[in-house]
This record gives C-alpha cells, structure tokens and sequence, in this order.
C-alpha cells in the first residue's frame, strides 16, 4: 500500500505528538526516533530528527547516542547523520520466531495471491492504533501493488479498518473520534462508513472500493487468536478492473476460507 506524502506527514505529526503526551518519555523518544529513522531511504542529521520529532536537540542527542550504544542506531563520524542499524533485526527475527500467526498464513497467502494475480499481505492488530504488516506475497505477474514487511497503517483505513470497527467491539464515540484523524484518496462519510462497517458485521468480510487509493479495492477479512480477540487480518489488494476481471466473488470466497482456518489454527482447534 503506497502512503501520500501527506498521509506521511500526518503520522509524523502524530508520532511527535505521541511522544510529548508520553508516561514514559524515554521510551517513547527512543521508539519515535526509531520508526523516523525506520521510514528515512536516507540518514538523517541531529537537527532534522529533532525538528521533526518536536524533541529538545539535546534530549534528541541523548536518545540517540544510547540507541547508537545498543546497537540499533548507526551514527557516521563524516557525515554526523543517522540511521538504523542491524541490532533492530534481532529483535524482529526472534518476533517472527515466535509468530505462529506469518508462519501458517504464508502459504494462504501465496496460494490467493497466484491464484488471482494480485498482493496479499497478513496484518497484525494494534487495537485501534494501527495494523502492521507481518506476511506478504505478490504473483509477480503484470503490474503489483507493493507490500513490505513492517509497514504501518492507521487501524480504520481502508477494508481492514471496517473489520476492526465490526468485530472489535469498540464504542462509538472512540470510533467516531479516530475517523476523523484518517487520510483517505475518496474518503467516505461517516454515516456511509457505519453503513460498511454494518455490513462488514453481517457478510464476515470487508472491501474498500478505491476509498483509500484511488483505482484500488482492498478486500480484508478478520482473523482471531481466540474466540473474543480479533488479531490479524488476511488483506487482497489490486487494481479495481483486474479484482473484477479475476472474480471478486471468488476472491472473497477464497479469503474467508482461508481466514477461517487460519483462526481454528491459533485458537488450536481442529
């Protein structure tokens, strides 16, 4: 899923914001800096950190300097700029060890994809603060959408989103307040939203009809760890005419069957 450079500067904004209404400021510090530098193609300079972050420079220096110590963060004597380093890998190898939840949804994943030409991507729920990619698969055939591993998106964006808000039981004044901050290519009303996310509740399954990206359906289904807690996600997304062309009844078909497996599998059902 492509990010608008203002939806980008949108979640830098709410990064910085989180920080400063923190409990835990160090920790929230190190994390922001962590997932700025994570989203930088480039290394980045103490100033530029700071500035974005909204963090004191010297605080921002402080931080920095003990991620450096830790081996998460890389710092470049010539050029006095930052950037990730592989110290962060270890943490996300023994995270991927340990996630029953990518290692069984992998083969769905491959087997939808090729199956209909299109990416396909597994999504962790943060509850109502974001989704994070943590499987994928693309056909390799014609034009893909991409999808990377670790990837952030805000929780009710997109066909994932009326999942969570049709399964999560959340109130609605929480949802009503989260909707407002999402960043949308042809954004629905609020009222139209509720509609989808009703109907999201009764069909089991949800679609974005080029709502968030233009000229793009997204198609989600929800996946559950136990029977009370909705944890992942099993998301189908190309470009509207190739989703029609494939069989978008089909599509869906073969997404709610896969996500009901996958859901007996981590309850440990058989």
């Amino acid at each position: 899923m492509a990010d608008s450079s203002k939806q980008s500067a949108a979640r830098d904004r709410e990064l910085a914001k989180a920080v400063k209404e923190s409990k835990s400021p160090a920790i929230a510090r190190a994390a922001a800096i962590l997932r700025f530098l994570g989203k930088s193609d480039t290394p980045l300079g103490l100033q530029s950190i700071a500035r974005e972050l909204g963090l004191v420079p010297s605080t921002c220096l402080y931080t920095l300097r003990a991620l450096v110590s830790e081996e998460f963060v890389a710092f470049e004597p010539e050029t006095k700029r930052y950037s990730l380093e592989a110290g962060v890998l270890t943490l996300a190898r023994h995270w991927l060890r340990r996630n029953q939840f990518t290692d069984i949804a992998q083969p769905a994943l491959d087997r939808i994809s090729h199956s209909f030409d299109l990416t396909t991507m597994g999504v962790h729920i943060v509850g109502l603060d974001h989704i994070i990619v943590v499987a994928a698969s693309q056909s390799g055939n014609n034009f893909q959408l991409s999808a990377q591993i670790g990837s952030r998106f805000p929780a009710l964006i997109s066909a994932t989103g009326r999942c969570i808000a049709a399964f999560g039981n959340y109130p609605e004044d929480e949802l009503a307040s989260r909707f407002s901050s999402l960043r949308w290519d042809d954004p629905p009303s609020y009222d139209e939203w509720l509609a989808q996310v009703r109907q999201t509740r009764e069909q089991g399954f949800a679609v974005d009809a080029g709502n968030y990206i233009a000229g793009v359906t997204v198609v989600a289904v929800p996946v559950w760890k136990t029977r009370a807690q909705l944890s992942h996600a099993l998301v189908a997304l190309g470009i509207g005419g190739t989703l029609q062309r494939v069989g978008l009844p089909a599509l869906q078909e073969a997404l709610v069957s896969a996500a009901q497996t996958l859901s007996r599998q981590l309850c440990g059902e058989t």
